[in-house]
């Protein structure tokens, strides 16, 4: 059976049939049975999995439709970000963002309200426009932005149907650099938190929770001419202009505040090269961006029993949205991250320490990421849960689409 892209998850499904259009998609579901989709395989648990047959919609790029007037282009859910980028950037077109790994596909990097950062940056699903998907009844529907039940499906974790295109919102192209802090102290970062995530168009801390100093903090500045000046101290650190700590790492893109197009620096990782460490688990909690300092005080009274089991953390921002599922629903975020080694013992025995000293945050969880959550606790830190729910029992009322993960996390209702 096929795994996870890091190699740390396999899938239990009996059948796996690939699908490279739209029509055979509608095949498929059209069998009967249960389904699921399966796209870049970039989820660390069960969640694409089901009891039937999933469809395989890597083969589903490309498609695409640009449409000048609404400022948007049309692709097939498939089709990875960094081709799509690509493809725009050829066209004098970009993004508002991207998330760290351009290897994702579209329709399940949207479904689950994968983001990149920024704090006026939406998670990626925010640039949604519409929805193209073959549902229950083997047919084809779509949804667009302002329909009713748009909330719901925009972060719909594959609990209504096979989404096979999606429409985002496109502007014009843009150039981006990205530099290297380094020394900023952790009392500084939470006395002067908003200041340091909104030191760049996109900022990233990477840390190991267990130092004085917070850690590498990878700042993305949107650039106006490539000429553009940048700030040599961020809080009591400084910009490392000397040599490039992470040059050695030929999969990172290119760092040392060197101006390059929007697509090759939003992301950290390179398409033509290996999406970060592999052979790895993630984990990543969302609260309010009001609450980060008192949370990461919370969560670094536990670096000694993180640490052992940790390659690195991240965090990284989002702004609010309206999206019943996102993490950034109705307020601000900001993301903790764990990329994990491959314990999963370990890991296991660390999440409730995490989840506990987040619950006063009302953290919620990642959808495509390892963690602890059952339907209750979702239901505690989601308040729009029980309006998805009816939604994808509405446009699913056989429960095609239902599978163990969305049972578990009362998503979806059993049948």
């Amino acid at each position: 059976m096929p795994k996870n892209w890091a190699g740390t998850h396999e899938y239990s499904a009996p059948r796996v049939a690939t699908a490279t259009t739209e029509d055979e998609v509608r095949a498929i579901v059209a069998e009967g049975g249960p389904v699921h989709a399966l796209g870049t395989r970039h989820s660390f648990t069960d969640l694409p999995d089901t009891a039937g047959t999933l469809i395989d919609l890597v083969g589903l790029e490309g498609g695409y439709r640009l449409d000048e007037q609404a400022g948007t282009v049309s692709v097939a859910g498939g089709t990875r970000y960094g081709v799509l980028a690509q493809w725009l950037d050829a066209r004098g077109l970009a993004l508002h963002n991207l998330g760290s790994l351009p290897h994702i596909s579209v329709a399940g990097a949207t479904a689950t309200a994968t983001h990149g950062s920024g704090n006026r940056n939406g998670v990626l699903t925010s640039a949604v426009r519409g929805i193209r998907y073959v549902g229950a009844d083997a047919e084809v529907h779509e949804v667009r932005e302002g329909d009713a039940d748009f909330p719901a499906v925009a972060v719909g974790l594959g609990a209504f149907g096979i989404v096979t295109e999606v429409t985002l919102a496109v502007e014009p192209t843009y150039r981006v650099r990205q530099d290297i802090y380094q020394g900023v102290s952790w009392d500084a970062a939470l006395q002067r938190f908003d200041e340091l995530t909104g030191a760049g168009y996109s900022v990233s801390v990477f840390t190991r929770w267990v130092d004085e100093a917070l850690g590498d903090v990878w700042v993305k500045t949107r650039l106006e001419s490539d000429d553009d000046a940048v700030d040599d101290v961020l809080l009591d650190g400084a910009r490392q202009v000397e040599a490039n700590p992470l040059a050695n790492l030929d999969d990172i893109t290119e760092l040392g505040g060197v101006p390059g197009p929007w697509m090759l620096r939003l992301p950290h990782f390179r398409l033509d090269g290996t999406p970060s460490f592999g052979d790895e688990i993630q984990s990543e909690y969302f609260v309010a961006r009001s609450d980060a300092p008192a949370a990461l005080r919370a969560v670094r009274k536990l670096g000694a029993s993180i640490e052992p089991h940790l390659l690195v953390s991240e965090l990284r921002t989002a702004a609010s949205d309206e999206l019943w599922l996102s993490g950034a629903y109705q307020r601000d975020l900001l993301a903790i991250h764990f990329t994990w080694r491959n314990d999963p013992a370990g890991v296991l025995g660390v999440l409730p320490l995490i989840e506990e000293a987040l619950a006063p945050f009302a953290a919620r969880p990642h959808w495509g990421k390892l963690h602890a959550f059952d339907a209750a606790a979702i239901a505690r830190v989601h308040p729009r849960i029980a309006d998805a729910r009816t939604v994808f029992e509405r446009l699913d009322p056989e429960g095609r689409f239902v599978n163990a993960h969305l049972l578990r996390l009362g998503v979806r209702e059993a049948r």
